[in-house]
C-alpha cells in the first residue's frame, strides 16, 4: 500500500506541474516617432564670427557633426550621433578658445549645450520620445552660435567706463 501511495503521489506531482498553461510574454517594441522636420533650423553666423570660427578646428568638427542631426533616419543613428556630439563637445571644451570667444558667456552656453546632449542621451536610453529634448538641444546649440554673433558685434570698451 505504501508503494502504491508513493507511486500515486509521484505521478500526481509530475502531472500537476506539467499541466500549467505556458504564458509567453510578448515584448512589444514600440517604434517611437522622430520627425527631423520638426527640429528648428541651425542659426546663421555672421561673417565676423565665421571668420574667427574657421580657425577653430574643434568647433568646426562639432558644427559639421551637428549637420548630421538633420539626416537621421532611425534611433540607432541618433544614438550614435549623440555619442559623437559628446566626444566633439568634450574636445571643444578642452581646446584652446580663440581670444574673442575665451569668455565665460561662451563657456556657459557650451555647458548648457552639453547638458541638453546628455538629456537627449538619457531619453534615448529610457526609450522615450526624444523629440522634445532634441529640440531643446538644437535651441541650446543655436544659443551658442548666437552668442558668437553677439561677441563679435560687441564693441563696448569697459576701459572707458572704468577710467572715468
Amino acid at each position: 500500500m505504501r508503494k502504491l501511495f508513493v507511486f500515486g503521489l509521484t505521478f500526481l506531482l509530475l502531472f500537476s506541474c506539467g499541466n500549467k498553461q505556458r504564458t509567453e510574454q510578448i515584448i512589444e517594441t514600440v517604434e517611437l516617432e522622430f520627425d527631423v522636420q520638426k527640429l528648428p533650423k541651425k542659426s546663421i553666423l555672421n561673417s565676423g564670427a565665421k571668420a574667427i570660427l574657421e580657425t577653430w578646428a574643434e568647433f568646426n568638427d562639432l558644427d559639421s557633426a551637428f549637420d548630421g542631426l538633420y539626416t537621421v533616419e532611425n534611433y540607432e543613428e541618433l544614438i550614435l550621433l549623440i555619442d559623437e556630439f559628446i566626444e566633439k563637445q568634450n574636445a571643444l571644451a578642452a581646446s584652446t578658445y580663440p581670444e574673442t570667444f575665451d569668455k565665460p558667456q561662451v563657456k556657459s552656453r557650451q555647458k548648457v549645450f552639453k547638458t541638453y546632449i546628455l538629456k537627449v542621451k538619457a531619453t534615448l536610453e529610457y526609450r522615450k520620445n526624444p523629440l522634445e529634448p532634441t529640440i531643446e538641444m538644437v535651441n541650446a546649440f543655436n544659443d551658442l552660435r548666437n552668442q558668437f554673433n553677439v561677441m563679435v558685434n560687441y564693441n563696448f570698451d569697459t576701459k572707458l567706463i572704468l577710467d572715468e
